[in-house]
């Protein structure tokens, strides 16, 4: 076991020993589900008959998680690694962290709750032997909740629209990367941000397979109401300025039409005297722009609350410890 001040010397590990695949799977308080995930990954990437390791993220769990990776790193320390955060830093952070340590020349992203098969791995090495630097994925038959099948496609539509990014089905994590996307990634240092859309603008030649979709295995989505929207704020903010830019030109169309109803409202107070009638439409159209206005400043918020972030300049995601057998 490693402990934190050797980090930088694991980071500099010789990356030149010929691994071909690296799985990068971040894990939070998914001990039920991990003994079935063990049974399946293995099998799965010993058939691919790749030079392989899976690097395991533990992002701060709170149940039996890590000690479950360590006793599987004692059992397959040839093929298995894991990095142990001091504390909780998310999703994202925590594949970032997987990103920053691995060493195969090809990189797949897996969620641990068997949503998506491991042996559909197979699948995503073949489309980037057949040249794509960057696989992205369509789960087949999506076992989630109708509001969360909605949403995405909703999220979807409008990610498209703002940032011109385009990824079918952006809330699947099963992806592949090439070692060249992963450096570029690396070098980035922003404090959230959405790796595939941010490894979509690095590909050259983007490509999207269809994979299998299953009910997760064994305990809950850790992606409540709030962090799906949180998420998607992220990406949204966060690869484009369009939002702004449309709140701008919408201030500008309704500071024209408050305009010309004030003129409408002076020229009739005059011609026909006072409305009493009026005052109704005069409250609805001050909450509307109350609305409006509410909205602008939340939106705004956003944008201030990312340039925040990165004027601190803090650690993305702090390492307790790394299992890892010395080569």
């Amino acid at each position: 076991m490693n402990d934190a001040p050797s980090l930088a010397s694991a980071a500099v590990h010789d990356r030149s020993q010929g691994l071909a695949l690296s799985v990068v799977i971040p894990v939070y308080n998914e001990e039920p589900g991990l003994a079935a995930l063990f049974e399946r990954l293995y099998p799965a990437l010993d058939a691919l008959a790749l030079d392989y390791e899976i690097v395991f993220i533990d992002d701060g769990s709170r149940d039996r998680s890590a000690a479950l990776l360590a006793a599987q790193f004692e059992r397959r320390s040839d093929v298995t690694r894991v990095i142990l955060l001091d504390g909780n830093f998310g999703q994202h952070r925590a594949i970032l962290a997987g990103f920053e340590h691995c060493r195969g020349a090809r990189v797949v992203t897996l969620d641990a709750d068997l949503q998506n098969p491991p042996e559909d791995i197979g699948l995503l090495v073949e489309a980037m032997d057949a040249g794509h630097d960057y696989v992205g994925s369509i789960r087949r038959n999506r076992q989630d909740a109708a509001w969360r099948r909605w949403a995405s496609r909703a999220m979807n539509s409008l990610r498209h629209r703002l940032t011109g990014i385009v990824m079918t089905d952006h809330g699947c994590m099963m992806r592949a990367y090439s070692r060249e996307i992963v450096q570029l990634i690396n070098q980035c240092n922003e404090m959230n941000t959405f790796i595939p859309a941010l490894a979509y603008q690095f590909a050259k030649s983007p490509v999207e397979v269809v994979v299998g979709h299953e009910a997760r295995h064994a305990g809950e989505s850790k992606y409540s109401l709030y962090r799906l929207i949180r998420l998607n704020f992220d990406l949204v903010t966060g690869f484009s300025v369009l939002p702004l830019q449309a709140f701008s030109m919408l201030g500008i169309v309704v500071s024209l039409l408050s305009g010309a109803l004030f003129v409408l409202l002076l020229a009739r107070r005059l011609l026909i005297g006072p409305e009493e009638g009026g005052v109704f439409t005069l409250f609805a159209l001050l909450f509307l722009l109350a609305g409006l206005a509410l909205f602008g400043i939340g939106l705004l918020g956003e944008y201030i609350g990312r340039i925040y972030e990165e004027v601190r300049a803090r650690p993305r995601y702090q390492i307790s410890a790394i299992l890892e057998r010395k080569r």
